[in-house]
């Protein structure tokens, strides 16, 4: 279904570039904001104020973070393996990278992660052509792991007991991200504890 605009409602968030490939100038798309059909969020997207999908605060890490994965808590909620609800959307980028304007809403907080932690387990989660990148069950376990004394101590023992109790979980994927990323020794001492 479009609306009158031309522009899909099953569509969030559209890049100026998008746009442009549906045959939209500066001067319509600027037209589509002032009559309320698109709103601006910043200098490369816009939102689609009819969308009529599964609205997700993770599509907006597409516009404003477009390297960005959703990573620690938000990722292990979306995982179904913490019943935390993080004030803020955490999303990892590359150290080098920078990130050069954040909305106030959704509130984003912004993990740094060497090369080797950025790069592993990420996977794309699609809803027709919406999507955003988030990391694999696993790797989001074992960040959570890493990084317990920033994420609390509780948060992290609740994510890992709820991954165990699953039947689709994979240690040997575990293990093998945990021994990658420099927490294997601590994997492993969680693991004697809790299996």
């Amino acid at each position: 279904m479009k609306n009158a605009a031309g522009i899909s409602d099953n569509q969030m968030i559209f890049s100026v570039q998008e746009l442009k490939e549906k045959g939209f100038s500066y001067y319509k798309i600027n037209q589509m904001v002032a009559q309320g059909i698109l709103t601006k969020l910043n200098k490369r997207f816009y939102e689609n104020t009819s969308f009529q999908g599964e609205e997700s605060d993770f599509y907006y890490v597409y516009a404003f973070v477009p390297d960005g994965v959703v990573c620690l808590l938000s990722a292990a909620v979306h995982h179904k393996l913490s019943t935390y609800r993080p004030d803020a959307i955490d999303v990892a980028i590359p150290r080098k990278a920078r990130v050069s304007t954040l909305p106030d809403w959704p509130e984003f907080h912004v993990c740094y992660f060497t090369d080797a932690r950025f790069e592993a387990g990420i996977e794309t989660v699609k809803d027709g052509k919406n999507q955003f990148r988030i990391y694999d069950i696993e790797k989001t376990v074992v960040d959570i792991i890493y990084y317990r004394e920033k994420v609390g101590i509780e948060e992290a023992k609740e994510v890992l007991t709820t991954y165990l109790n699953r039947r689709d979980r994979n240690l040997n994927r575990l293990i093998r991200y945990a021994e990658m990323l420099k927490c294997g020794d601590v994997m492993k001492r969680y693991l004697e504890v809790l299996v």
